[in-house]
């Protein structure tokens, strides 16, 4: 009895070590910045470079602030992008769907989050946010910021300036007095005023 659990500890020990093997590991394969000396136009190394005219998926060869907001002076305080109406809207409904549940729809932190027991956010209308360069709201989306997780995989660079935008504007509304309205709309800004 004992000898035959003796042999078959060592079958299945030589079936062990005969499963242990360098072949996975030594394979043919072309290792990253290797010398690859088939190459007749002698460039050192695997990395290819990439053939004339090729142009990069994204912007962020082309234009950087773009894609970081940064600057050679910081962050970038103007919009990439052309501020249109468009733009505003866009940013608005993006807003709703992604930074109203903690910065609520008016911007001042009290969120459907605080109301259920989390933490609260940032006040955009905070006088350290509200000087804030437009960079750095783009940053916070996408870095994170604090508790906040990064937006980047979840709401494409067009829609954070887009936010950006918005949030800037949301700021504008929130202190703004009568003397800021063009006087040819004060009329029409005091008749709805009043009919509320």
């Amino acid at each position: 009895m004992k000898a035959s659990i003796g042999f078959s500890l060592l079958i299945l020990l030589s079936l062990l070590l005969s499963s242990c093997g360098m072949n996975m590991y030594d394979q043919p394969k072309a290792n990253l910045y290797a010398a690859a000396p088939y190459v007749k136009d002698k460039v050192v190394g695997t990395a290819r470079p990439l053939p004339e005219g090729v142009v990069s998926r994204e912007r962020g060869a082309v234009d950087p602030t773009f894609y970081t907001a940064l600057t050679p002076e910081g962050l970038a305080t103007d919009l990439p992008i052309p501020v249109t109406m468009e733009v505003l809207e866009r940013g608005q409904e993006r807003y709703n769907i992604y930074c109203s549940p903690c910065h609520n729809f008016n911007g001042n932190g009290l969120g459907m989050i605080v109301q259920k027991g989390m933490p609260q956010p940032a006040s955009f209308h905070d006088p350290r946010l509200r000087a804030s360069p437009v960079g750095y709201y783009y940053n916070a989306m996408t870095n994170g910021f604090g508790r906040m997780f990064s937006y980047a995989s979840r709401i494409p660079p067009e829609d954070r300036w887009a936010i950006a935008a918005y949030i800037k504007a949301l700021q504008l509304s929130q202190n703004a007095s009568l003397s800021d309205v063009p006087e040819s709309l004060r009329d029409s800004l005091e008749v709805q005023g009043a009919s509320r």
